[in-house]
């Protein structure tokens, strides 16, 4: 009988630090940063970006920056517009020639506000 109480306040303890662990805990959350997405702008534009990396980044929402917010619908929009799967699994480039263009006037726009929010923070 004592080894059954003992067993059984053991898997009792370890059962209520599961639940107190789980409970306790947070869910992860992701946040895309500027940063990030300056990064995967980069090597879109280098050509060493892959679909699927594209869209992890892409495609989760930025609730916590309605500018990034912006650019990130805006890159949405070119890959609808100017995106070229296909040709990339062939050794091509995810995005046509005006594609591109686009990616590189907004990489330089992002850059350019990022700049500037690092001046005003000295």
């Amino acid at each position: 009988m004592a080894t059954f109480l003992l067993t059984f306040v053991v898997c009792l303890l370890i059962c209520g630090f599961m639940v107190a662990a789980l409970l306790l805990s947070r869910t992860p959350r992701y946040r895309t940063s500027a940063d990030d997405l300056l990064h995967l702008l980069d090597e879109t534009l280098e050509n060493r970006v892959s679909e699927a990396r594209w869209y992890t980044i892409v495609g989760y929402p930025i609730r916590h920056d309605p500018y990034l917010e912006n650019v990130r619908r805006r890159c949405q929009t070119i890959m609808d517009d100017h995106g070229q799967p296909w040709r990339f699994e062939q050794g091509g480039a995810l995005f046509s020639a005006a594609g591109l263009e686009e990616i590189h006037a907004l990489r330089e726009h992002l850059a350019a506000r990022l700049s500037l929010n690092d001046r005003r923070a000295f």
